[in-house]
């Protein structure tokens, strides 16, 4: 009998902050047709989800156009789990802002001898902030348990 647990918003909010776990940010390009495309990112603790990305590439110019996303996070170690989050992106350029989430969430992936380099190159000209005001959250873990 499987024992497949629904998670909370506290623990989903956990889940999202553990490790280096990579999203699976999904948006709708101009013909309609989805993309999925991996992002790094973090969670604040209200639940936003903050990333960066290149304002003029297919996922920032989709984000712009519309901006409802589905994120999926998983961990792909038995006995298994994952979230995934709907919500509404909010775009920003303020380059101190972004520098400073750049730096936060590089921190996260590369640690804190490499943050401020990787923070610096994804916060040029171009780049973006992200933010995903959460809309549904639903998680599972202990999925063959």
């Amino acid at each position: 009998m499987l024992s497949v647990h629904s998670l909370d918003g506290e623990e989903i909010r956990a889940f999202l902050s553990e490790g280096t776990r990579t999203a699976k940010l999904a948006v709708v390009r101009k013909d309609g047709s989805p993309l999925v495309t991996p992002v790094w990112f973090l969670v604040v603790d209200d639940g936003t989800i903050v990333f960066t990305t290149g304002k003029r590439t297919v996922k920032g110019r989709a984000l712009e156009r519309d901006p409802r996303v589905s994120i999926c996070v998983e961990d792909d170690r038995p006995p298994f789990a994952f979230v995934r989050v709907d919500g509404v992106a909010e775009l920003s350029e303020d380059p101190e802002e972004l520098r400073l989430w750049a730096t936060r969430i590089a921190e996260r992936y590369m640690g804190t001898a490499r943050a401020s380099e990787f923070g610096e190159r994804n916060s040029v000209t171009g780049e973006i902030l992200v933010r995903v005001r959460t809309t549904h959250a639903v998680g599972q873990a202990d999925l063959a348990d």
